[in-house]
């Protein structure tokens, strides 16, 4: 069985930062979950326009696919993605055990990482929007939350160390 991971949260918080580094240092096969968005997505949120669930259900789906692909392939997989709201990681979720890191922190926090940030689709004036849309994980659900208020390789080593802890729960123990 492999393992697939969401790393999740607002834009800013390090989705793509912190999914490069479980890539790089468990060797998982990483797709960034922006490369999903049909360009319809794109322009709207350049534009200033947050996105409805009707904009989101078709991208979640194919990251959905995406992974089940790689588990048909026995590959370990990270993604980054939104992952607001409790039905988009419930799709994210269908025929494959997904765990969530959800990168957490402040609106001030985040807001003033991404408007640092020059080179992305996503201006900081959405980032309203996603906190108002966003549901952290329940209790029930497969995930843990990562803090961002500490530097990014904090950040990197929380997360990392927590892939790695669940990781080695799936790992079957010989008799």
């Amino acid at each position: 069985m492999s393992i697939h991971v969401v790393v999740m949260g607002v834009a800013g918080c390090g989705k793509s930062t912190v999914a490069e580094a479980i890539r790089d240092r468990l060797g998982y096969t990483m797709a960034e979950g922006d490369d999903f968005h049909p360009q319809a997505n794109i322009d709207k949120m350049s534009a200033g326009h947050p996105l409805t669930d009707e904009d989101r259900w078709p991208w979640l789906r194919v990251i959905n696919t995406w992974m089940v692909a790689r588990e048909a392939l026995d590959q370990n997989t990270v993604v980054s993605s939104s992952a607001l709201k409790r039905a988009y990681r419930d799709l994210l979720s269908e025929n494959v055990d997904v765990f969530f890191v959800h990168l957490a922190g402040s609106e001030e926090l985040i807001y003033s990482r991404l408007s640092a940030r020059k080179d992305h689709f996503m201006p900081p004036s959405l980032l309203a929007s996603q906190f108002a849309d966003l549901q952290p994980l329940g209790p029930d659900e497969n995930g843990v939350v990562v803090p961002v208020d500490g530097t990014i390789d904090e950040v990197v080593e929380q997360a990392v160390a927590a892939v790695k802890a669940y990781q080695d729960s799936k790992v079957p123990v010989a008799a």
